[in-house]
């Protein structure tokens, strides 16, 4: 089987996934291959492709429900796992990834939030495995863990199964805003922007490859998934932050990989949220009508876009901080 990402060509041999650089580009696209239809809150296992030297995703083209971006960078130490799936038997899955593309006994895991199908993957691996994580994300766990493993669990039997037991791991190192991981000859660069999708969320640029897993902050071809606890003066920033990282690629928390760009064109959607709200508001309208009718408004325009009820939510934010 024959992977194709715009400026990578992978081959996917007897279930390793190896992948030789072609001509450099900053647009990768989804695979040409029809795959076959997927399963709510699996990983896939044998579709791994490689984005850069150190950096591997293991994709979701298709956005499938409960399947984050999974990330593996490799350096010569250690080797770093980001959002590895919805409980251990993901996280088993993704672990069997990494065995063919590191063979380091150093691994760390990171989320970039803490709902269930980012974090919850990591009790696949061994209690070595050090989760780095960030203080606002931590007692977000606390805080909200149960609750969130309970709502999940009750969406199906096999999310019932995934979920039976799970608890959430303690992070073996914790930060306030920023850390750097080095693995040995690549550095990763932890940076907490919350509160966007929530308050803890950490996006991860990888030094050298200018990969970014940006999370649920920076989506493809979706709108963003704004909550009542988002800020749209947080995510505006949070755009001009990583767009001074200048990105060669973007993994988003679900859905397909794609290039730098993806900033400035989800960037312009929040603005564009923001201005038409402001508008309404000088106009007179209440909170609940504005919101109400920029999510009509946009939800006409892209009619195909998941997550559109986080439009509501990041024009209520809009409408309060002004």
């Amino acid at each position: 089987m024959k992977r194709v990402v715009r400026g990578i060509t992978c081959i996917a041999v007897l279930g390793f996934a190896g992948c030789a650089a072609d001509a450099p580009s900053s647009k990768p696209q989804q695979s040409q291959v029809v795959a076959p239809p997927r399963t709510e809150a699996l990983v896939q296992e044998g579709t791994t492709i490689r984005l850069a030297r150190h950096t591997w995703v293991i994709p979701d083209d298709a956005d499938v429900p409960l399947v984050p971006v999974v990330g593996i960078v490799v350096g010569s130490k250690a080797t770093l796992v980001i959002d590895p799936g919805l409980g251990k038997r993901n996280g088993e899955a993704v672990r069997r990834e990494v065995a063919k593309i590191s063979r380091n006994s150093q691994i760390y895991l990171a989320s970039t939030h803490f709902h269930p199908e980012h974090t919850l993957g990591i009790l696949g691996f061994p209690e070595s495995a050090q989760y780095v994580n960030s203080v606002v994300q931590e007692a977000e766990s606390v805080e909200s863990s149960a609750r969130m493993i309970t709502a999940f669990s009750a969406r199906s039997p096999l999310t019932a199964e995934l979920l039976q037991g799970a608890t959430p791991r303690t992070a073996a190192i914790t930060f306030d805003k920023e850390y750097t991981l080095d693995l040995g000859g690549v550095r990763v660069h932890f940076l907490v922007v919350g509160p966007t999708h929530t308050r803890g969320d950490t996006v991860f640029f990888i030094e050298g490859d200018r990969v970014l897993f940006s999370g649920d902050v920076v989506m493809n071809t979706s709108f963003l998934a704004a909550s009542p606890g988002s800020s749209m003066k947080a995510w505006l920033t949070a755009f001009d932050n990583l767009e001074r990282m200048k990105p060669k690629f973007i993994a988003p928390a679900h859905g397909a990989v794609g290039d730098g760009t993806l900033i400035e064109k989800n960037k312009a959607i929040m603005t564009r949220i923001k201005t038409r709200t402001l508008a309404l508001k000088a106009e007179g309208r209440s909170a609940d009508e504005a919101a109400k009718t920029v999510q009509e408004e946009l939800r006409a325009e892209y009619p195909k876009w998941p997550r559109s009820n986080g439009i509501e939510s990041a024009a209520r934010s809009a409408y309060v901080e002004g």
